[in-house]
């Protein structure tokens, strides 16, 4: 039976890869995001949607919810990333933090708080957030993306305890850096190039790297896996 998958931010990036992935399976598809898709040509449903505005994420999921009478699954890949610029922590303009929190932690706490009635009419509701390999990692310049990264590790780790009850899991992505169609201004080429020589698997990060563990801890084979954060990375991060 198709399932109802919700991808916050798959308008472009790891999030459009995600939703295109589960749309070629067969499920019903509903991309989430604020910008209509970077090419205007996908295989899923675009609704608009602002994650920092909890009123109207309930309103959103409540017309996906009753028009399928359930939501079976939903991946947070929506933040703020690629438009940020590296500097220093004290430099971090106080706007620009609360900006980053808002989409990035905030963002994906509406989502999974106005989800969850439609989760629960789930036989096995799925949440995914997407956190980001710069956790364990530690990396410096900024502080405000790592910060809302980790809060959503946190996030993800005690939600599960909430949720178990209804059968629904929650686990964490953390990917390093993934090759998209998005321009970056947070990585140069000389970066990215330290960062693959650094890694056990020498070459970058694709896209296909991360759909399969997505639609692994969709699927029921990942019933009893919740409460875990995944590191996608080549062995950059090794713990």
């Amino acid at each position: 039976m198709a399932s109802v998958i919700c991808v916050t931010g798959a308008s472009q990036g790891i999030g459009k890869a995600v939703a295109t992935y589960f749309s070629e399976l067969g499920h019903h598809v509903f991309n989430l995001d604020i910008k209509p898709p970077s090419d205007g040509s996908t295989s899923f449903e675009t609704s608009p949607l602002d994650i920092t505005d909890e009123v109207a994420c309930g309103r959103l999921f409540d017309r996906i919810g009753r028009d399928y009478g359930r939501i079976d699954g939903l991946v947070n890949c929506a933040s703020i990333f690629s438009t940020l610029t590296m500097k220093p922590f004290w430099e971090i303009a106080s706007s620009d933090w609360d900006q980053v929190i808002n989409v990035n932690l905030k963002g994906t706490f509406n989502t999974c708080k106005t989800a969850l009635p439609w989760l629960k009419q789930s036989p096995a509701g799925r949440i995914i957030n997407f956190s980001s390999a710069v956790v364990p990692m530690g990396r410096p310049n900024y502080l405000h993306y790592v910060s809302s990264k980790a809060g959503v590790q946190g996030l993800s780790r005690a939600m599960a305890r909430e949720v178990g009850d209804f059968n629904i899991t929650v686990n964490a992505i953390l990917p390093g850096a993934t090759v998209t169609e998005v321009a970056r201004e947070t990585v140069s080429p000389e970066q990215m190039q330290a960062m693959i020589q650094s890694r056990c698997i020498k070459r970058p990060q694709e896209v296909s790297d991360l759909t399969g563990l997505v639609g692994f801890l969709c699927s029921r084979e990942a019933d009893f896996i919740t409460g875990q954060s995944f590191v996608v990375d080549g062995g950059l991060t090794v713990t």
